[in-house]
């Protein structure tokens, strides 16, 4: 178990590079199951979600090979139908491999998904989008089954626009029969991203980071190579730590335009923006003023950035009100970040913010990636010391995370 060790309070100031995006990167590592040959992804991040993602890859057949921030998949050889149950339960995003699956092989059997305790996020979208194309599913002993003996297009409305639904049918139409719309499709970068490396492959897609996916199916795909973009959650951590620790950072290489909603809250909370086209930067000089705020799918409030958004409004000039609308156990942490002396008060899917002058150093308990971020910039912020004892779940999200923040300015070290 990591502990987090910081001694405050720190002011972050200087360059930090962004690494690639987690949420994509898992993604296209599973994507390329479906593409027989050597899939070639640079900017993948060094994190323990993508050493999972490998591992589950390597149990299924495929030879992977790390070689710093650049991953080559072998996918020659025909992967075998069984996920492995010890890793799929560890991390959500290996339902992933569920689609690429069924397309090379016409069956799956797949572990139901684990990952953060953040709330439910149940896979049916994924299962009744499939079934439209024509598969068919048994779920039993902590298993799901598929089998199908060619996937057609189909007309599929999304009841909710569901990034992990939106990337499982984009995977499945692009070697379908005919033609697949999805409607009330996920807008989020991540998507385009994943259409971008499956386009370069050879497949069809139109319409992602719109409401409307259109996919046109064809006969194969051929592998090749592909630049993760930047991790925008990573960056709006980053950018919402100097502006919560009244300071100076610039954000290097990536796209501004994933983090318009995040800066633009920063900004109405009194930080000041310069936005290049490659980089941003984040300045605070004084205490933030409180905000309202409402997480919603992208390009929404993302709801990975609510908890280190909550650090910088429990020390705001007036009282804030922040909505949860995607997940309804993203306030767990609530309490430990109370430890630190904040007075957040939490009613249903609200949580009202009363800013206090300053946090003070406690020690306290991780229960998620995004929640343990948000503590170590609190424990950046506070007087004194803070021990954030987390259970990996920050290296499962944030590549060389105190390095980074080291080198920005942070007293911080892990044991």
């Amino acid at each position: 178990m990591p502990v987090y060790r910081i001694n405050g309070p720190s002011r972050l100031v200087g360059d930090v590079h962004i690494s690639g995006a987690k949420n994509s990167a898992l993604k296209l590592m599973a994507a390329s199951l479906m593409v027989p040959g050597t899939t070639v992804l640079e900017r993948v991040p060094r994190i323990r979600d993508v050493y999972l993602m490998k591992e589950v890859l390597e149990r299924l057949g495929a030879t992977v090979q790390m070689d710093g921030g650049t991953l080559t998949i072998d996918t020659s050889n025909e992967p075998l139908e069984d996920t492995p149950y010890e890793l799929v339960t560890k991390m959500r995003a290996s339902i992933q491999v569920l689609a690429p699956l069924l397309v090379r092989l016409g069956r799956a059997r797949v572990a139901m998904p684990g990952g953060d305790a953040i709330g439910s996020r149940p896979i049916d979208l994924h299962l009744q989008g499939l079934e439209r194309m024509g598969a068919k599913f048994s779920s039993e002993h902590g298993y799901v089954e598929g089998r199908v003996d060619h996937l057609r297009g189909a007309n599929i409305l999304l009841e909710f626009p569901s990034v992990g639904a939106t990337e499982t049918l984009i995977m499945a139409g692009v070697l379908a029969d005919g033609t697949t719309y999805i409607e009330n499709a996920a807008r989020e970068p991540e998507i385009q991203d994943l259409a971008a490396y499956l386009n370069r492959c050879g497949a069809q897609i139109s319409g992602a980071g719109t409401p409307t996916v259109v996919i046109e199916g064809v006969d194969e795909l051929v592998a090749d190579k592909h630049e993760i973009i930047a991790d925008r959650i990573e960056a709006g951590t980053f950018a919402i730590g100097a502006a919560a620790s009244q300071g100076d950072v610039r954000l290097v290489d990536l796209d501004p335009v994933h983090l318009r909603l995040p800066l633009q809250k920063l900004e109405e909370a009194g930080a000041e923006i310069e936005v290049g086209e490659r980089d941003v930067r984040v300045r605070m000089s004084g205490k933030p003023r409180a905000i309202d705020l409402v997480t919603l799918p992208y390009p929404g409030f993302p709801t990975d950035l609510q908890p280190p958004m909550m650090v910088l409004l429990s020390q705001a000039t007036g009282s804030s009100i922040l909505t949860e609308n995607v997940f309804e156990a993203r306030f767990l942490f609530v309490d430990e970040l109370n430890r630190m002396g904040s007075q957040v008060r939490v009613e249903g899917h609200h949580a009202v913010i009363r800013g206090i002058e300053r946090l003070s150093g406690a020690p306290v308990r991780a229960p998620d990636i995004r929640a343990g971020a948000a503590l170590v910039l609190g424990g950046i912020c506070a007087d004194g010391a803070t021990e954030v004892h987390d259970e990996g779940h920050i290296e499962r999200g944030y590549e060389s995370f105190e390095e980074k923040l080291r080198e920005l300015g942070a007293d911080i070290d892990v044991v």
